[in-house]
Protein backbone atom coordinates (compact mmCIF):
# COMPACT_ATOMS: atom_id res chain seq x y z
CA UNK A 1 0.00 0.00 0.00
CA UNK A 2 2.57 2.30 0.65
CA UNK A 3 4.27 1.89 -2.41
CA UNK A 4 0.89 2.76 -4.31
CA UNK A 5 0.68 5.92 -2.24
CA UNK A 6 4.40 6.88 -2.73
CA UNK A 7 3.24 6.63 -6.73
CA UNK A 8 0.42 8.53 -6.27
CA UNK A 9 2.09 10.73 -4.56
CA UNK A 10 4.65 11.67 -7.38
CA UNK A 11 2.28 11.94 -10.01
CA UNK A 12 0.38 15.02 -8.10
CA UNK A 13 3.47 15.99 -7.87
CA UNK A 14 4.75 15.97 -11.27
CA UNK A 15 1.21 17.38 -12.61
CA UNK A 16 1.20 20.20 -9.75
CA UNK A 17 4.45 21.48 -11.24
CA UNK A 18 2.21 21.96 -14.64
CA UNK A 19 1.45 26.05 -14.48
CA UNK A 20 -2.36 26.22 -13.92
CA UNK A 21 -1.69 28.93 -17.23
CA UNK A 22 -0.68 25.83 -19.27
CA UNK A 23 -3.19 24.03 -18.24
CA UNK A 24 -5.84 25.60 -19.64
CA UNK A 25 -3.89 26.36 -22.56
CA UNK A 26 -3.26 23.07 -22.99
CA UNK A 27 -7.33 22.55 -22.96
CA UNK A 28 -7.88 25.22 -25.24
CA UNK A 29 -5.75 23.29 -27.75
CA UNK A 30 -6.95 19.77 -26.93
CA UNK A 31 -10.48 21.34 -27.97
CA UNK A 32 -10.04 23.65 -30.97
CA UNK A 33 -8.03 20.22 -32.00
CA UNK A 34 -10.14 18.30 -31.47
CA UNK A 35 -13.37 20.77 -33.27
CA UNK A 36 -11.06 21.02 -35.93
CA UNK A 37 -10.56 17.06 -36.54
CA UNK A 38 -14.72 16.80 -36.23
CA UNK A 39 -14.97 19.88 -38.97
CA UNK A 40 -12.48 18.32 -41.25
CA UNK A 41 -14.46 14.87 -40.51
CA UNK A 42 -17.50 16.72 -41.77
CA UNK A 43 -15.64 18.35 -44.44
CA UNK A 44 -14.75 14.86 -45.15
CA UNK A 45 -11.17 15.85 -45.68
CA UNK A 46 -10.94 12.97 -43.41
CA UNK A 47 -12.55 9.87 -44.46
CA UNK A 48 -15.63 8.71 -41.53
CA UNK A 49 -13.96 5.58 -41.84
CA UNK A 50 -11.05 6.89 -39.85
CA UNK A 51 -13.38 7.46 -36.70
CA UNK A 52 -15.24 5.25 -34.29
CA UNK A 53 -13.67 2.41 -34.97
CA UNK A 54 -14.06 2.36 -38.22
CA UNK A 55 -17.54 1.00 -37.33
CA UNK A 56 -19.92 3.48 -38.55
CA UNK A 57 -21.46 2.27 -42.50
CA UNK A 58 -22.13 5.96 -43.46
CA UNK A 59 -21.21 9.20 -42.83
CA UNK A 60 -25.05 10.00 -42.18
CA UNK A 61 -24.89 7.11 -39.02
CA UNK A 62 -21.69 9.21 -38.35
CA UNK A 63 -23.12 12.71 -38.03
CA UNK A 64 -24.84 12.72 -35.23
CA UNK A 65 -21.64 11.50 -33.35
CA UNK A 66 -19.79 14.59 -34.46
CA UNK A 67 -22.54 16.72 -33.37
CA UNK A 68 -22.55 15.95 -30.03
CA UNK A 69 -18.47 16.10 -29.71
CA UNK A 70 -18.46 19.40 -31.34
CA UNK A 71 -21.25 20.54 -29.30
CA UNK A 72 -19.32 19.25 -25.85
CA UNK A 73 -16.06 20.36 -27.11
CA UNK A 74 -17.19 23.82 -27.41
CA UNK A 75 -18.95 23.36 -23.47
CA UNK A 76 -15.34 22.52 -22.79
CA UNK A 77 -13.74 24.97 -24.15
CA UNK A 78 -15.91 27.58 -22.04
CA UNK A 79 -15.83 25.58 -19.16
CA UNK A 80 -11.99 25.68 -19.47
CA UNK A 81 -11.82 29.41 -20.14
CA UNK A 82 -13.97 30.35 -17.38
CA UNK A 83 -11.64 28.17 -15.02
CA UNK A 84 -8.58 30.00 -16.27
CA UNK A 85 -9.71 33.29 -16.22
CA UNK A 86 -11.84 33.85 -13.17
CA UNK A 87 -11.46 32.89 -9.99
CA UNK A 88 -14.27 31.26 -8.77
CA UNK A 89 -13.05 30.35 -5.33
CA UNK A 90 -16.85 29.55 -3.79
CA UNK A 91 -17.67 27.40 -6.66
CA UNK A 92 -14.61 25.53 -6.15
CA UNK A 93 -16.32 22.37 -5.43
CA UNK A 94 -18.58 22.31 -8.38
CA UNK A 95 -15.83 23.05 -10.60
CA UNK A 96 -13.76 20.26 -9.81
CA UNK A 97 -16.41 18.04 -10.05
CA UNK A 98 -16.99 19.05 -13.53
CA UNK A 99 -13.15 18.64 -14.28
CA UNK A 100 -13.56 15.28 -12.43
CA UNK A 101 -16.08 14.36 -14.84
CA UNK A 102 -13.97 15.53 -17.90
CA UNK A 103 -10.77 13.40 -17.01
CA UNK A 104 -13.10 10.48 -16.07
CA UNK A 105 -14.71 11.17 -19.70
CA UNK A 106 -11.26 11.78 -21.69
CA UNK A 107 -9.46 8.81 -20.49
CA UNK A 108 -12.26 6.29 -21.38
CA UNK A 109 -12.13 8.04 -25.01
CA UNK A 110 -7.94 8.05 -25.08
CA UNK A 111 -8.48 4.27 -23.70
CA UNK A 112 -11.20 3.51 -26.89
CA UNK A 113 -8.69 5.37 -28.99
CA UNK A 114 -6.20 2.85 -28.26
CA UNK A 115 -8.16 0.30 -29.93
CA UNK A 116 -9.43 2.45 -32.93
CA UNK A 117 -8.09 2.86 -36.45
CA UNK A 118 -4.07 4.03 -36.97
CA UNK A 119 -5.46 7.14 -37.25
CA UNK A 120 -7.37 7.16 -33.78
CA UNK A 121 -4.78 5.43 -32.47
CA UNK A 122 -1.45 7.58 -33.61
CA UNK A 123 -3.43 11.08 -33.68
CA UNK A 124 -6.58 11.12 -31.41
CA UNK A 125 -5.45 9.43 -28.57
CA UNK A 126 -2.13 12.18 -28.03
CA UNK A 127 -4.98 14.93 -28.48
CA UNK A 128 -7.54 13.30 -25.97
CA UNK A 129 -4.05 12.63 -23.25
CA UNK A 130 -3.44 16.44 -23.91
CA UNK A 131 -7.34 16.45 -22.79
CA UNK A 132 -6.94 14.18 -19.98
CA UNK A 133 -3.77 15.72 -18.54
CA UNK A 134 -5.57 19.33 -18.65
CA UNK A 135 -8.11 18.68 -16.71
CA UNK A 136 -6.72 16.08 -14.68
CA UNK A 137 -4.48 19.24 -13.69
CA UNK A 138 -7.15 21.71 -13.17
CA UNK A 139 -9.07 18.69 -11.19
CA UNK A 140 -6.34 19.00 -8.42
CA UNK A 141 -5.71 22.55 -8.42
CA UNK A 142 -6.20 23.72 -4.35
CA UNK A 143 -7.02 27.34 -4.83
Amino acid sequence: MKQEEKWGDFILEKLRKINMKTAVFMGIIFYSLTILIHFLILNKSIPFIWVNGGRSESFAEQLPIFVISIVISIIGVVFTLIVGRIKLYKYKRGITVICWFFVVLWSFGFILQLFGTPFEKMVCSLVLLIGVISNLRMAIEKK
